[in-house]
């Protein structure tokens, strides 16, 4: 009986070097994961909050040849000023019309008719970018 016990399978009890080096390999991925989630969350915060000033353009309407009028929506912080940037262009994509329109009113939300003065007949409008006066881009 004594000799049944001597001769017990290579690591039946305990775990083998590759189950030790899984183990690491495991750690050293959960905590690269997590490493990797919190600097995404940081990159995502950091550029939600550095946004002082955004636009969204509601509608357009083309007047004239010469003219387009844009409806937009501007959201910043009350205390923040800048200016966005239109671009209008012709069918064929060349530019017809470049302008930045400021917005410094007190307010967090401004509603706004801007008409762009054309060198053609544009067929599409563009909200290239809202910039503070501190550089920070939308």
């Amino acid at each position: 009986m004594t000799a049944v016990r001597d001769a017990l399978p290579e690591n039946r009890y305990g775990r083998s070097a590759d189950e030790r080096a899984d183990r690491k390999l495991r750690i050293i991925g959960s905590v690269l994961g997590v490493a990797l989630l919190g600097l995404v969350g940081w990159i995502g915060y950091d550029y939600i909050a550095g946004q002082q000033i955004s636009a969204e353009m509601i509608k357009r309407k083309i007047v004239s040849d010469e003219r387009i009028d844009v409806h937009l929506e501007v959201r910043k912080d009350k205390d923040a000023k800048g200016y966005c940037t239109l671009r209008a262009q012709r069918e064929d994509g060349s530019d017809v019309a470049r302008k930045e329109f400021r917005f410094d009113d007190r307010a967090d939300r401004i509603d706004r008719i801007v008409s762009l003065r054309t060198a053609g007949r544009a067929t599409s409008v563009e909200l290239v970018g809202c910039t503070t006066d501190g550089g920070a881009a939308d």
